[in-house]
């Protein structure tokens, strides 16, 4: 029934009875507009009264008091001024929906809207707990949650606005003064709307969502608490509602502050301890992780910032936002990078569960990251977990083998070029990996068992540390000696150039220099503080001294006025790094105990994770870099006891340490501790004669450095070997040649000239020139140092011998050194076999390839020496970089490299490193180029720090290079025509492996300066053989193209030279007068090829002695990072799952005759000298293995390639392809031919004649035409004709 609004003049009147009149409750007068309103208050409280008593089974009163329930709807009452009159109604009208549940008297629609308004806007009376009508609005409150009066509004099509302003209400009067009934039936009023309905709406959710908002939840905290438990209370039916108005946030919002909001809200949502709203609503999570790839920083921002929060609430999430983090973790926000850190890093040290492996991963990746700030946050982070985890041992040893992995990731970030790093490394060293402020015994202990679990280059990163630390103490130290001196103008520039020194060594050089050179004013202003810094410095300082004057000094130089004080910073940094905070006598003394216990057994090793041998051999290693550092420690008789009984160990390497630390640390044993010399001296003459070769090596430098009368200690020791050498014997021969070839090189005087007579009739005669076994013919270029034959081990000590006796003399007064460097560069002619027998096997014959070129280069290192080195000689040196085995390359390259950075090898042997273009190994070109840039950084540094260093720019400026360079690349035994447009590709890489390097940068112009040189030396002739006018034609021929190369990659090369370059007069006669040679030597032709790199027919590596034979010869392949040069047998079986790709590639690239390195092909080429000869038979060794091989018509005969990483490996004999015809002879490479040498190049009657050079160039595999088993192969008569006979020659290298 729809009751009609009653007329203006009847309205008081409601709608009546049947009699016209409404039903009051018994002593309830009328209520009218006509009674005051005292009078209607206290009438309508007796109405509350009854309608409170009433129940909803008293049918007759509902019927009797329905006008009254109608009349009380009227607008009269709902819009009365006062406000007890509306409490009043309200409760009746709470009370009447109560009475006549579930139907309502009120059937119009806009009347309900009105009344639960009305009702609602009461309920702002619950806000003043104090009230005296308080308790009627808790009543009204408690009716409307009982009954779920507010249910009835569903049916209304604007319950929403009613919901709202409902929601609103309470979310505003809830306050601390209320009791929890307040709060609870607040909940399930609110609680009853959201699970009863049919949805909620965004405009109710965000009306519950705003109050998590912390700017909400500051203003009153018991509205956020509220809606917390709302939320978890009706999480099953809110949280489908939440993610649809979320998603369509995300879907149609373009707004990134919107998205941010709804983020930080999912993000508490999600992350709250007890939500379980992931797992529940999996559309939802996923939408939310979508944010972590968000367009807008700040949501990504936040979503990592969730991120830990989550993964500690919720570890069972961790595998969702792994994926996420490691996108995050690459972010090109510095920012995001650096919180995906912190955001790890804070879950892991709360519990180290609760992160992966790849989490983990993630950190450990940033530690490289290129901004400095991320950088730093990831290894402070890996740092302090690692003390948590692994040092205090927190979560056991589960947990502490899980990040165990840190140290050494740690340590290897030393090797990067920041000083940053660096630094920051030697903090979290002191801090974090071996505590500083531990007592002595713990932090030894701490220490030992530290190097004893890194991995080897850890511990070179560690040594290296304290090598630098012990460095910068050096230069200070050498900075407070000059302040003892007068002043002068000599002093003030030792002084500046110091101070530039130490200010390298210290973060921002560019600040620091003026901060150091404050600080050097400070130190010559105040004599307290330089001898507080002596005593830092100070051999004898303990680390407690250290910590105390650390402190003093920091203390004398701050300022109070200035709370940060960048200059005292930047002190403390060098404080720090000089500071000896962990070694002093008495931790030396600790260290020696833990070993001595590790020797008996009663150490903790095992527990700690190391077994007894590893801790006493690592403990032993960690004494002797300390010995370099830190000598005076060491000067304890119970110390030297201790390594007293190392020397008596069977453990040849520890013994060997322990004679180091005697040598390094033994320079007072003499005088002070009689007894250990009396017992030292009769085991250093015991290893000198029968030790190890190391032992032998380290006993005689021991004694040379520690004993005043070394003399007769070394002739003890130099008599009774010298005279018992049996060359019968070899197994006997290696530790006396080592330890003659030493002696003689430290006490040359006494020495040299019994030694003559040694090297002579025994070391050349008896020893190198003699083959007295027959080596394996197993096919491998290098063999593992166990398996070498005692008979080459001794030949490659007497080559070193023969070395170190000519550094010993440092004179040629004999010519000695002439005969010594004709017997090497015999080797390297004769590819290691000296005699010619071919009784020696390949591997053996690499190892004394690789013992003859680095001994010139040894040589090379002493002037004298170097003088007399004829340029053919280095060029033989020079080829040994691209000999066939991969570990000859790869070893002298390393020993070049080593010699070139020290600046003791001339700049000529850098030229040498341009060969490396033809490495068929990426690694091994990658290595080469690393060289390259560090020589020159290191020369231009060392031109830059050393005035007087202009005088010899000759020998130091890297540019100078370039001469040497083009000398040698005339020279290179694979340019054979100056016209080959293949061979000048070659030359044209080998020269931009050098120009790229050294044209990076042009300073003082010196791109000009380098085509001057090359456009100079085209005035010139070739002074090896100036009279020869092919010779001349290919030195030109390097230049054009050197010039083509400087010219296209350089704009700013056509300027004027700074100055005219200096040409070598040993590679270069003087320019002839009127001499002018403006001829090009290479055709536009052939200068466009080169420049625009047309895909190349042949590659960079050329054949192995080009124009010998070496039928079924494969080549090297350049493999992407996978050769190893692992020298084993082609001829075993490959199996089908490591090898099926690359049998492919294989087969494709012996169709093309190139290797699968697209950019810079490689091709094996060989000529095959004519002889009415047959076929050469496949060799039976794995005949499914055979291929057949194809000639070249253009360069000789293409070779199989073989499957990456099959290097320095054997193969068969294969048949020749005889379609096409011979490439022409050139002159030959490797050994000379019997013609001209009668089969014996190396005799002594011979040495004193010129040797052809030769090179064994790299090859992916050799075979073996072994003597009296091989024939050689058939040609065509054209082209017996077109070449001439030649000496066929085994050219398995």
């Amino acid at each position: 029934m729809d009751f009609t609004q009653p007329k203006p003049a009847t309205a008081l009147c409601g709608v009546v009875s049947a009699d016209g009149k409404i039903a009051y409750p018994p002593g309830v007068k009328e209520i009218t507009d006509k009674i005051t309103t005292d009078e209607m208050i206290k009438r309508l409280k007796m109405v509350v009264k009854t309608f409170m008593d009433m129940d909803q089974d008293s049918e007759d009163e509902k019927q009797q008091y329905l006008p009254l329930a109608l009349h009380l709807a009227s607008e009269f009452f709902l819009r009365n001024p006062n406000k007890d009159v509306r409490l009043l109604v309200a409760c009746c009208l709470a009370d009447i929906f109560r009475i006549y549940a579930p139907e309502a008297p009120y059937t119009s629609h806009d009347k309900l809207k009105d009344i639960f308004l009305f009702i609602t806007r009461q309920l702002k009376g619950l806000e003043d707990t104090k009230s005296p009508q308080f308790n009627r609005y808790f009543y009204l409150l408690e009716n409307l949650a009982w009954v779920k009066s507010y249910n009835i509004c569903f049916e209304l099509e604007d319950c929403n606005e009613i919901f709202i302003q409902l929601f609103r209400t309470l979310f505003s009067v809830i306050n601390n003064s209320h009791n929890t009934k307040v709060q609870m039936h607040m909940l399930d009023l609110m609680s009853s709307i959201i699970m009863e309905g049919d949805g909620v709406t965004q405009e109710l959710l965000d009306s519950i969502l705003i109050n998590l908002i912390p700017a909400h939840k500051n203003l009153n905290k018991q509205s956020f608490d509220l809606a917390k438990v709302l939320l978890k209370r009706t999480v099953q039916t809110i949280e489908a509602c939440i993610a649809n108005v979320c998603i369509s946030v995300y879907i149609s919002s373009n707004d990134g502050e919107e998205r941010l909001a709804v983020v930080r809200l999912l993000a508490k949502l999600f992350g709250s301890k007890d939500s379980d709203l992931a797992t529940q609503n999996r559309p939802l999570w996923q939408c939310f992780l979508g944010r972590f790839n968000d367009i807008h920083v700040p949501v990504r921002l936040e979503s990592v910032k969730f991120a830990s929060h989550c993964l500690m609430n919720h570890p069972d999430l961790a595998k969702d936002l792994t994926e996420y983090l490691k996108v995050r973790s690459h972010d090109p926000e510095e920012a995001i990078r650096h919180d995906v850190i912190v955001t790890i890093i804070t879950a892991a040290k709360r519990d180290l569960a609760l992160v992966n492996d790849q989490l983990l991963g993630f950190v450990r990746e940033r530690t490289l990251d290129k901004r400095w700030r991320v950088r730093k946050e990831a290894m402070m982070g890996l740092a302090q977990l690692y003390k948590k985890y692994c040092l205090h041992g927190e979560a056991g040893k589960e947990a502490a083998e899980k990040v165990s992995w840190i140290k050494d990731k740690l340590l290897h970030i030393y090797y990067q070029n920041s000083i940053d790093d660096k630094l920051l490394v030697e903090k979290i060293f002191a801090q974090y990996l071996v505590p500083h402020n531990l007592e002595t015994e713990e932090r030894m202990k701490c220490l030992y068992y530290l190097y004893a679990s890194l991995d080897p280059n850890a511990v070179k990163a560690l040594n290296e540390m304290w090598k630098c630390q012990n460095m910068l103490r050096s230069h200070v130290r050498e900075l407070l000696d000059l302040h003892k001196q007068p002043a002068s103008e000599a002093n003030c520039s030792a002084m500046f150039g110091k101070l530039m020194t130490i200010a390298k060594n210290l973060p921002d050089p560019g600040k620091a220099q003026d901060f150091v050179k404050k600080f050097n004013q400070v130190l010559g202003d105040d004599e307290k503080l330089r001898s507080q810094l002596e005593l830092l410095i100070s051999p004898t300082c303990s680390c407690k001294q250290a910590d105390i004057c650390v402190r003093e000094i920091a203390r004398k130089l701050a300022n109070p006025k200035q709370p940060t004080n960048p200059f005292l910073e930047m002190v403390k940094f060098l404080l720090e790094r000089i500071a000896p905070v962990h070694i002093d006598s008495e931790a030396i003394s600790a260290l020696v105990k833990l070993m001595n216990k590790s020797i008996e057994g009663t150490a903790d090793d095992e527990e700690e994770g190391v077994s007894p041998d590893s801790a006493i051999r690592s403990g032993l290693e960690l004494l002797k870099v300390l010995s370099f550092t830190h000598p005076t420690s060491f000067h304890s008789a119970e110390t030297y006891e201790s390594l007293l009984q190392c020397l008596r160990m069977e453990d040849d390497k520890v013994a060997e340490a322990a004679i180091q630390i005697f040598r390094n640390t033994g320079h007072k044993i003499e005088t002070d501790l009689p007894q250990i010399r009396s017992t030292l001296i009769p085991i250093l003459h015991q290893k000198a004669k029968r030790g190890t070769p190391h032992q032998a090596k380290q006993a005689v430098h021991c004694i040379h450095a520690i004993f005043s009368n070394k003399e007769v200690q070394l002739a003890q020791i130099f008599e009774p070997l010298s005279r018992s050498l049996n060359a019968d014997v070899p197994e006997q021969l290696i530790t006396p040649l080592v330890s003659l070839g030493h002696i003689s090189m430290l006490a040359p005087d006494q020495f040299a000239s019994p030694m003559k007579s040694v090297v002579a009739n025994f070391i050349v005669k008896d020893l190198l020139m003699n083959d007295r076994s027959t080596g394996e013919k197993n096919g491998k270029l290098w063999s593992p140092d166990e398996e070498v034959s005692p008979e080459v081990l001794a030949k490659v000590q007497a080559i070193k011998l023969l070395v170190r006796w000519l550094l010993g003399m440092k004179n040629n007064q004999s010519k000695s050194a002439n005969s010594t460097l004709r017997l090497l560069s015999a080797m390297l002619v004769s590819e290691g076999d000296l005699t010619e027998q071919k009784r020696i096997s390949k591997s053996d014959m690499s190892r004394l390839r690789l013992a003859a070129g680095s001994a010139i280069m040894k040589l090379a290192q002493e002037p004298c020496y170097h003088e007399i080195i004829t340029p053919e000689q280095f060029q033989l040196c020079a080829l040994v970089i691209n000999d066939e085995c991969y570990q000859v390359r790869q070893i002298f390259a390393q020993k070049l490299h080593k010699a070139l950075v020290k600046l003791l090898l001339p700049l000529e042997y850098m030229a040498i490193f341009a060969l490396c273009a033809k490495d068929p190994v990426k690694e091994r070109r990658a290595h080469a180029r690393q060289c390259l840039l560090k020589n020159i950084s290191i020369r231009r540094e060392y031109i830059k720090q050393n005035p007087m260093a202009t005088e010899k720019l000759l020998s130091l400026l890297p540019e100078y290079v370039v001469p040497y360079m083009i000398h040698l690349l005339a020279h290179d035994p694979d340019f054979t025509r100056s016209q080959d447009v293949d061979q000048l590709r070659d030359i044209k890489e080998c020269l931009w492996f050098m120009l790229e390097v050294l044209m990076t940068k042009n300073e003082n112009n010196s791109h000009a300066f380098m085509k001057k040189m090359a456009e100079n030396i085209k005035l010139t002739r070739d002074a090896q053989s100036p009279d020869e006018s092919k010779t001349n034609e290919k030195l030109y021929t390097v230049c054009d193209v050197a010039l083509c190369v400087i010219n296209s990659k350089s704009a700013l090369c056509n300027a004027d030279s700074p100055k005219d370059p200096v040409l070598p007069m040993k590679f270069f006669t003087q320019p002839e007068k009127d001499f002018c040679n403006d001829k090009s030597y290479i055709s536009e032709e052939t200068r466009v090829l080169l420049l625009t790199g047309k895909p190349k027919p042949t590659g960079v590596l050329g054949t192995v002695n080009k124009p010998l034979s070496a039928t079924g010869r494969k080549p090297y392949v350049r493999s992407a990072g996978t050769e190893t040069g692992s020298n084993i047998n082609a001829n075993s079986e490959l199996s089908p799952s490591a090898g099926s790709r690359s049998r492919e590639q294989s087969s494709e690239a012996s169709e093309t005759g190139v290797s699968e390195n697209e950019e810079n092909p490689v091709r094996i080429i060989s000529v095959t000298p004519v002889k009415n000869i047959d076929t050469v038979k496949n060799k039976e060794i794995n005949s499914d293995q055979s291929t057949q091989g194809n000639i070249s018509s253009d360069r000789g005969k293409k070779r199989i390639v073989t499957a990456a990483g099959a290097e320095n490996i054997q193969k068969p004999d294969e048949k020749v392809d005889e379609s096409g015809p011979p490439a022409p002879s050139k002159p030959r490479r490797g050994r000379r031919p019997k013609s001209e040498s009668q089969g014996n190049a190396t005799k002594n009657d011979d040495l004193n004649k010129p040797v052809s050079k030769g090179r064994k160039r790299a090859a992916g595999s050799q075979e073996s035409l072994e003597a009296g088993n091989a024939k050689a192969p058939k040609l065509q008569d054209g082209a017996k004709k077109a070449v001439p006979a030649e000496r066929q020659i085994d050219l398995q290298r």
